[in-house]
């Protein structure tokens, strides 16, 4: 793809407005519409983008330590370039055309706190040992029968589901929300986010969406573009989407797992015939070091306060460091599938909060460990995870999740300082807002009775 086609396909599809978009470290889509002459100025010579993206948190309060970025530095541009790779267009925007951003900074290396560029450095790492990294997430999200506005005027109460009851995997439901649902398919296919799977999970106006596996750093820009994809749609019928953990204590959370394997040309080099369960020393080792790494990298596959309220026994959530194979009590499910080409690995402890990249980079960082160690995994849980006091804990909230990525000397030496600091300085950001909030909880607990 270069800037020529590009223009010929502007001209050809009646292309008038252009989005582009790079995703921060919660996995929020940031960006603007540029010109056209800005554009074309941009793939040439790239743009300034404020790099206050990565010194403010999901509400964008600025986080009151210092880090790579803050008022100490004055919050400057950084550069950003345009990856034409990603040109879409945006089906629920017809003549609008979207492209990612890659940011870089003043010396013109990689920013180093960028998601994207985090997974595409690991990417390259299993590269230099002859594999090709393939991943795809699917996701569980709620509708609502509510506006941005109507939200903040319920507080966040009495919401009203986009159907009521519990429904898994009902016909009826989806059908009944068909022109919903087929936007849903029609328009990510054309955005080149095709899904293998959609339908209805257990709970009131709750969907899952499988999305199909693909290459490289495009599984994660397919998961990411997929959110804020849905967050777009919802709108357009009157809803809107969410993709928190748990929202509601009642009702099962939301997950976003994370399918992996590795691949040398056109095999799969996790798939094994004749060894036990059909999965190679590769596949073995890799999940050796994903389980290893797990407890350090907890904050990054459940990155928020809420994530952990999700993580609760009996709720499809792993609460301990295990595998087993089509075991979904387990933190990762090893999937040997029907043929070697689907044979994989399940990251189950990702909710669908998570940022896809981070995900995605920190499993394969794990497994890529575990490889070049040759870590053999502990014996396959068979039957309920849950129940299995032998079994190693994962840290049970943010708190404990970000002081064991703080202290892993190995998380460290693969991810590098300057990113485990900036994401420790967020995450204690996160844990100390909330520790100083009074909820609703407290309220009517001790209010009158204390």
């Amino acid at each position: 793809m270069d800037l020529q086609t590009v223009l010929n396909t502007f001209d050809e599809k009646k292309i008038t407005k252009i989005k582009l978009g790079t995703f921060d470290l919660d996995g929020i889509c940031r960006g603007k519409y540029v010109s056209l002459d800005k554009f074309t100025s941009a793939v040439e010579s790239g743009l300034s983008f404020c790099d206050v993206l990565f010194g403010w948190d999901v509400s964008d309060e600025l986080y009151d330590r210092e880090s790579l970025t803050g008022w100490h530095t004055g919050y400057p541009d950084i550069l950003a370039r345009i990856d034409l790779e990603t040109f879409r267009i945006i089906p629920w925007e017809p003549d609008t055309a979207f492209f990612m951003m890659d940011l870089y900074d003043k010396n013109g290396d990689p920013y180093p706190l960028s998601p994207r560029h985090l997974l595409r450095n690991r990417i390259d790492k299993a590269a230099e040992q002859g594999f090709q990294f393939r991943g795809s997430a699917e996701y569980e999200f709620f509708f609502f029968e509510e506006t941005s506005h109507s939200l903040y005027e319920k507080d966040f109460k009495d919401l009203k589901p986009l159907s009521p009851g519990m429904f898994g995997y009902s016909v009826v439901r989806a059908s009944t929300y068909s022109d919903l649902i087929h936007h849903i398919i029609d328009a990510m296919r054309d955005y080149n986010v095709e899904l293998e799977g959609i339908h209805t999970e257990t709970g009131p106006g709750v969907y899952e969406a499988a999305i199909r596996y693909t290459t490289g750093l495009e599984a994660a820009d397919r998961a990411a573009l997929f959110k804020t994809g849905i967050k777009e749609i919802a709108p357009r019928h009157g809803l809107v989407a969410t993709f928190m953990a748990k929202w509601n204590a009642d009702l099962p959370g939301c997950s976003g797992h994370i399918h992996q394997s590795l691949w040398k040309a056109d095999n799969n080099a996790f798939a094994d015939p004749d060894a036990n369960n059909g999965f190679s020393d590769t596949a073995r080792y890799y999940l050796g070091g994903l389980l290893t790494l797990m407890p350090a990298l907890t904050s990054l596959f459940c990155p928020n306060i809420n994530s952990y309220k999700r993580a609760v026994p009996g709720v499809w959530s792993p609460i301990n460091v295990s595998w087993g194979v089509e075991n979904r009590t387990c933190a990762v499910r090893a999937i040997a599938g029907n043929s070697g080409k689907s044979t994989r690995l399940e990251n189950r402890l990702c909710g669908a909060d998570t940022n896809p990249y981070l995900a995605m980079a920190a499993s394969l960082s794990a497994g890529l460990y575990g490889i070049e160690n040759k870590i053999e995994p502990p014996s396959p849980v068979s039957g309920n995870a849950y129940t299995d006091d032998t079994l190693p804990a994962l840290p049970s909230n943010l708190r404990a999740a970000t002081e064991c990525l703080n202290q892993s000397e190995i998380v460290r030496d693969i991810l590098g300082d300057t990113f485990v600091d900036h994401y420790v300085l967020a995450r204690d950001y996160e844990v100390r807002l909330y520790e100083k909030a009074v909820t609703d909880w407290e309220l009517r607990r001790y209010f009158e009775a204390i």
